[in-house]
């Protein structure tokens, strides 16, 4: 396993992270806890997950198969980079109006707390605005997330899901404060999904957050199996998408044979040759599918393979405004 710092922090993570938001609706505990201790055997020591995972009638399921994974001890805790993120409602918000979609510190201090029982631990190492509220003070947030720091509770911030601007209002208004700041942003970026590049993971590389991508297979789109769904399957339910993206899938999959890799595994290689990137998000169902793609952090794609994905899989025309302006 290869190791990068986590934006301009001095904390090492792996150049994969392990996404947990299948463990429990999709994936049954038992595995679950395989697919976490072969993590650590590979050497991926960076888990994600959220308080909202879990499912409807469950968020919180996917913090609390980790919690129990970590009270089997054998140092498990104390080898993992633990991320979580806060922004989704956990209760129905017409019971408890603090409970719609957004951020305050009122509601970063009680989920911050729920999250730590669910999860087992004192502390967090990364703790994760799941999306932006500009509706909520920069004074507000960054004083919730000061005192979170000092209480040993969370050691870092990111976000997910900001836009650029976002990133740079964030980092001003840390710096105006003497505070660190965000370390990271978590964000949707793949071959099909390229508008980052526009604006986010320039202001990301410039402010030294490093980016972790989320959904680096489309939904699975890039996974190998899109072309030949199973029957029942959610793939296959996706007809019209699957037909849309039918001659460019087919074009990588033709690629992906000639290098002698997987889709999956070729996909992901291309977001981690990506200068801002830390790490992409992994969310196996089963243990092969972990195992599977540990093959992508050695995989190093050619200057020749990465302009035929281009021509595959068009971006934007790079950082903005060069792309669209002279």
């Amino acid at each position: 396993m290869e190791y990068t710092y986590l934006g301009k922090t001095g904390m090492k993570v792996s150049r994969l992270c392990l996404g947990t938001m299948n463990f429990g609706p999709t994936t049954e505990e038992k595995e679950a806890f395989r697919i976490m201790d072969a993590a650590l055997d590979a050497g991926v020591n960076f888990f994600d997950t959220a308080n909202v995972y879990g499912g409807k009638d469950h968020k919180g399921w996917t913090e609390e198969i980790i919690g129990r994974w970590f009270a089997q001890g054998g140092g498990r805790r104390e080898k993992v980079i633990l991320a979580s993120k806060v922004y989704n409602n956990m209760q129905d918000p017409v019971i408890d109006p603090n409970e719609e979609r957004g951020l305050s510190a009122f509601k970063i201090r009680r989920h911050l707390e729920d999250s730590l029982r669910r999860l087992q631990t004192d502390h967090i190492e990364l703790y994760q605005m799941h999306h932006i509220d500009r509706n909520v003070s920069w004074d507000e947030l960054w004083k919730a997330f000061d005192i979170a720091t000092m209480q040993g509770k969370i050691g870092y911030v990111g976000a997910s899901n900001f836009a650029g601007r976002d990133l740079v209002k964030a980092q001003y208004e840390a710096k105006a404060r003497g505070m660190l700041g965000l370390v990271s942003e978590q964000h949707k970026y793949s071959l099909l999904c390229r508008l980052p590049e526009l604006e986010v993971l320039p202001a990301a590389e410039e402010h030294g957050i490093g980016v972790i991508a989320w959904s680096p297979l489309d939904g699975g789109a890039l996974g190998g199996s899109f072309l030949n769904p199973e029957k029942g399957s959610r793939t296959s339910r996706q007809t019209e998408r699957l037909e849309k993206l039918r001659p460019q899938l087919e074009q990588f999959a033709a690629l992906c044979k000639e290098l002698g890799e997987s889709e999956a595994n070729v996909a992901l290689a291309w977001t981690l040759a990506h200068p801002a990137m830390t790490a992409p998000i992994i969310g196996p169902r089963t243990l092969k599918q972990f195992e599977d793609t540990l093959r992508a952090v050695e995989l190093k794609l050619s200057d020749e393979v990465l302009v035929k994905l281009d021509e595959i899989f068009p971006g934007p025309g790079g950082e903005a405004p060069q792309a669209y302006a002279w």
